[in-house]
């Protein structure tokens, strides 16, 4: 059987409005419907970058305590916090180069994100 669902631990974690941390999550594989539906919203037509918040926020189903993952959870996370989470989300959907293939996902791998060049 394929495993879809991934377990994670952010870096430094979600810190939501009440001062609560969440650094527990999973993440589930990605499906094609997952990557073309940030295309049709206005963030994403005005900012390209803005498909990363909108893709994580449709794949993480669980971080921490959290009812729900929103995209407006994953504008506020650390940066180092998203560079996992892309790194990860990457890794798990086999999008980057990987050595064995037999071998568990490596820990941590990237969307698409921003150029700060």
């Amino acid at each position: 059987m394929i495993q879809t669902e991934f377990e994670f631990t952010l870096p430094k974690g979600y810190l939501d409005s009440e001062g609560n941390l969440h650094r527990q999550g999973v993440m589930r594989l990605a499906r094609a419907i997952d990557e073309i539906a940030p295309l049709r919203d206005p963030r994403v037509k005005s900012n390209p970058a803005y498909a990363t918040v909108i893709i994580l926020s449709r794949v993480i189903t669980r971080l921490g305590a959290l009812e729900q993952v929103t995209p407006l959870a994953i504008e506020n996370l650390f940066a180092v916090d998203l560079n996992y989470l892309q790194t990860f989300y990457r890794q798990i959907n086999e999008l980057e180069n990987q050595g064995d293939q037999d071998s568990e996902p490596p820990s941590p791998p990237a969307l698409p994100g921003p150029s700060y060049s």
